[in-house]
């Protein structure tokens, strides 16, 4: 028979334990600092009431579209008047109003998950950026739910959207009517495209990283 081995177990290092957990902390991901939480989510609610809130305030003001002439800031330039959109962009998909809502619960998903599953946070330009659109996506998507239709308005209008800032060069080149949601949805698509752009510009780096510790033969004296 073979002679049994008297060689004892290896006993654990700890210095090796200490360096495997030093080296898994330091490649994991920095977390999300607790106030681009706070900016991203004042923006898009602030955007959001500020929108709602127009919108309630200019109705109430001017009616219902075709019932007043506009109200000119700068005559025959700028002005207020009330429409409803039951499209998209310049009234294109109009009675579309529930795919449009739909895309728009898909967008705000997709927001989330750029900016805080997969760390797009860490850039402050993105989260203000995504906090502007999230906000437009908030303030429109409460319309295309026909959450402001009552039963007597047209049918057409449950699933479209109010709109009351008027700009034009002239009666016959007339800018579609648009409300805060869009400037904002705007706002945050241009700072979007001004850092594909320009992305030194615009592109912060968290600052603390956490790095792997050099490891090298330990010394004792």
């Amino acid at each position: 028979m073979p002679a049994s081995s008297n060689i004892p177990p290896e006993s654990p290092n700890p210095e090796k334990a200490v360096s495997k957990t030093a080296i898994s902390e330091a490649l994991s991901p920095d977390p999300i600092p607790r106030n681009r939480w706070v900016v991203f989510l004042t923006i898009a609610l602030l955007g959001a009431a500020a929108d709602l809130l127009t919108k309630q305030w200019m109705f109430s003001w001017r009616g219902l579209p075709g019932t007043q002439d506009p109200w000119w800031l700068i005559e025959n330039y700028v002005g207020i008047e009330t429409a409803v959109n039951p499209g998209a962009v310049f009234g294109m998909g109009a009675g579309r109003g529930l795919l449009f809502a739909s895309l728009s619960v898909v967008a705000g998903i997709g927001i989330m998950v750029w900016l805080f599953a997969l760390r797009a946070a860490h850039q402050w330009w993105l989260t203000i950026a995504l906090a502007c659109v999230m906000a437009g996506i908030f303030g429109n998507l409460y319309d295309r739910l026909g959450l402001w239709w009552f039963p007597e308005y047209p049918q057409e209008w449950k699933s479209g959207v109010r709109d009351w800032i008027l700009f034009q060069a002239s009666p016959a080149w007339k800018w579609p009517n648009f409300n805060i949601a869009d400037s904002l949805l705007v706002t945050g698509a241009g700072m979007l495209l001004w850092q594909s752009f320009f992305p030194n510009n615009s592109t912060d780096r968290p600052t603390h990283t956490k790095r792997a510790p050099i490891l090298g033969p330990h010394k004792t004296s």
